[in-house]
């Protein structure tokens, strides 16, 4: 059974994993291991910089998902934003996705939160469908970005 929950510290180790491998997976980019750990402990320790939630099955983590926030002076709050999805290649296509999305969004709603973004890599048509299958779409904005190294 699959169950969705707001992360804790615990969590940690799995979620950096699953980071590197979504980082090899989706760039075939090695991500420095103190860096990484760096990163996810201080979002544990800064709660300002965004929170992470697990789907676990049967107690064992099979993903992970990070929420971040964009504020929009238009609507005077935040925008909540998927990052760092990552599912464990066995238990894709599952619904494991779709459990945690909603989760996330019940969780947006009953806070006020405006809306939910993501961002995707442009040739990942299973991951698009995914999202449109679930009210989301991709009509308005298109993505630039500078990213050093």
């Amino acid at each position: 059974m699959i169950t969705v929950r707001k992360a804790r510290p615990e969590d940690s180790a799995a979620i950096i994993y699953f980071q590197q491998k979504m980082a090899w997976e989706t760039e075939n980019l090695i991500l420095r291991p103190e860096l990484i750990s760096n990163g996810v402990e201080a979002v544990f320790l800064n709660p300002s910089k965004g929170h992470y939630y697990v789907a676990e099955n049967d107690g064992v983590i099979v993903a992970s998902l990070l929420i971040t926030f964009e504020w929009s002076d238009w609507r005077n709050n935040d925008i909540w934003w998927f990052q760092s999805v990552y599912v464990d290649p066995s238990h894709r296509r599952k619904g494991i996705f779709r459990a945690m999305y909603q989760h996330v969004k019940k969780e947006a709603e009953k806070q006020g939160v405006p809306g939910l973004r993501l961002y995707v890599e442009i040739n990942n048509v299973t991951a698009c469908k995914t999202y449109e299958s679930l009210g989301m779409n991709s009509e308005h904005y298109k993505m630039y970005e500078w990213l050093k190294g």
